[in-house]
């Protein structure tokens, strides 16, 4: 079973919407039964679920423990965990990222949140996990993407697949669907697509079935 981390200290970037569309965007493309669980006392990727008409992917419960539930996915033959966290620098994140195979961490093209991504690259760094950075929210042109795409670069590997700004993305999460469930020929479905290819490309090493 493959575990993934969505990890920043800032709020706000999308780690629970791009959670909810990685794990159904996972379970379509075939690699089997996919576990989400959340973390974040907020409870975004819950109310998400809870909203949701689908089965999966299988909504699991933390409060018995991190350690606890991985276990018992991997004995439950999930093939994939994502674990959404909350936008703070937390012995709960430091627990996660330990569980993880791969941490991706949602960063927006602005200074704020450029700003913001040093407590969460230390974090990792620390853990020995590998990383990815995805830029999120992207706003079409804009000079400040291919700048932020730059500065990330210093600091670790950036995803090749930037999720834009689209309204599906938002109104698909109010009644637990995805911007692909929405209409599977949108240009978002699409980006989420090519980044999951990618996503699971690293955790495979270029191998998979």
């Amino acid at each position: 079973m493959h575990v993934i981390a969505l990890a920043s200290r800032k709020g706000g970037v999308g780690k629970t919407t791009l959670t909810a569309h990685l794990a159904v965007e996972a379970e379509r493309a075939g690699i089997g039964r996919v576990a989400i669980a959340d973390v974040d006392p907020q409870g975004g990727l819950a109310g998400w679920f809870n909203a949701r008409a689908a089965e999966a992917p299988v909504f699991v419960d933390v409060s018995k423990g991190l350690s606890a539930t991985v276990k018992a996915c991997r004995k439950a033959g999930f093939a994939l965990l994502l674990i959404d966290t909350p936008p703070a620098v937390t012995e709960t994140i430091s627990s996660v990222i330990a569980h993880a195979d791969l941490v991706v961490v949602p960063v927006r093209p602005s200074p704020n949140d450029l700003r913001a991504v040093g407590s969460t690259v230390d974090l990792v760094r620390q853990s020995g996990k590998p990383m990815v950075f995805v830029i999120n929210q992207v706003t079409a042109r804009a000079k400040i993407t291919g700048e932020a795409a730059i500065a990330l670069s210093q600091h670790g590997t950036v995803a090749p697949s930037m999720l834009a700004s689209r309204v599906d993305f938002a109104t698909s999460m109010t009644d637990g669907r995805t911007a692909g469930e929405l209409d599977p020929s949108s240009k978002s479905a699409a980006e989420v697509r090519v980044l999951w290819t990618y996503l699971i490309d690293r955790l495979t090493g270029g191998t998979r079935g």
